[in-house]
């Protein structure tokens, strides 16, 4: 640990000062709330780099997305066991993502509910290949990138 603070402004300073890989970041803290410094540190050109894990005891849906939406890599529990923290912290800190099933739970359902709501502009469908039809086609059907390249699979 290289730092600590009560307060989401405060807390941004610590990180500048301190240079952590990994932030852990209250959703609840007096002052400045964790989203609101989610975002601060992730917006920062100076702080590029600096992963933030959000901690809350409330898994609400619009926190979920409110931290996501602000750039946080996690979204955990408070409640979690302390060893599933540190493997969160590992996890972010090589670069990936990691989210309580409750909150990807949550993310699917506002990426279901949003692409549902999304109409399709028919005019921009008028200006796609016949290749790019297939390469979406066999996206969906889930295919890597080498066999979408290599066309194994034929489009119906």
């Amino acid at each position: 640990m290289v730092g600590e603070a009560d307060d989401g402004t405060v807390a941004v300073e610590v990180i500048r000062q301190a240079r952590a890989d990994v932030v852990l970041v209250d959703i609840g803290m007096p002052g400045q709330d964790g989203i609101t410094t989610t975002k601060e540190i992730t917006e920062d050109d100076d702080l590029a780099g600096v992963r933030v894990i959000v901690l809350t005891t409330f898994e609400l849906d619009e926190y979920v997305v409110g931290a996501m939406g602000a750039g946080a890599s996690g979204f955990l529990d408070k409640g979690v066991d302390p060893d599933v923290l540190l493997d969160a912290i590992r996890v972010v800190a090589a670069g990936d993502a990691l989210l309580t099933p409750k909150a990807t739970r949550a993310l699917l359902a506002l990426l279901v509910d949003s692409s549902a709501a999304t109409p399709v502009d028919e005019a921009v469908l008028e200006h796609i290949t016949t290749r790019e039809r297939e390469v979406v086609g066999l996206v969906g059907r889930w295919l890597s990138n080498d066999e979408i390249s290599q066309n194994r699979v034929p489009v119906h």
